[in-house]
């Protein structure tokens, strides 16, 4: 199973951005899916981007203002966010090992590795 690690939380303004990183400890397969998804307590887990060799989505409510990126030779995913706001604020989770074909509809259960989670807090 991968070894996932996220970083790049932190406290920002309304406006304001962060990029969030995730580190793999290894590469998984060429077709495999990896996303970004987000929580905030007492409600489900929300995906918030994904992107496989197929292509990457981003869920409407961040569309225009965040980028999902990955570097396969570093084995890194990225999750850059602009204009962000306090709509924001959620722990943020990165996911790997998932199917291509669901890439695009976010299912959580269909990730086989997830990380610890980072923490974004946009202060209005």
């Amino acid at each position: 199973q991968v070894r996932l690690v996220e970083s790049g939380g932190g406290s920002v303004q309304a406006g304001g951005s962060l990029r969030l990183s995730c580190a793999a400890s290894e590469s998984g397969d060429s077709d495999d899916c990896m996303a970004w998804f987000r929580q905030v307590p007492g409600k489900e887990r929300e995906g918030v981007a994904s992107i496989s060799s197929r292509g990457r989505k981003h869920a409407d409510s961040v569309k225009g203002r965040f980028t999902i990126s990955q570097d396969n030779a570093k084995n890194m995913l990225y999750l850059q966010m602009n204009n962000l706001t306090s709509e924001d604020t959620a722990m943020y989770y990165c996911a790997a090992g998932g199917s291509w074909w669901l890439c695009p509809r976010f299912e959580a259960g269909s990730f086989a590795s997830w990380g610890q989670g980072t923490q974004v807090t946009v202060s209005s």
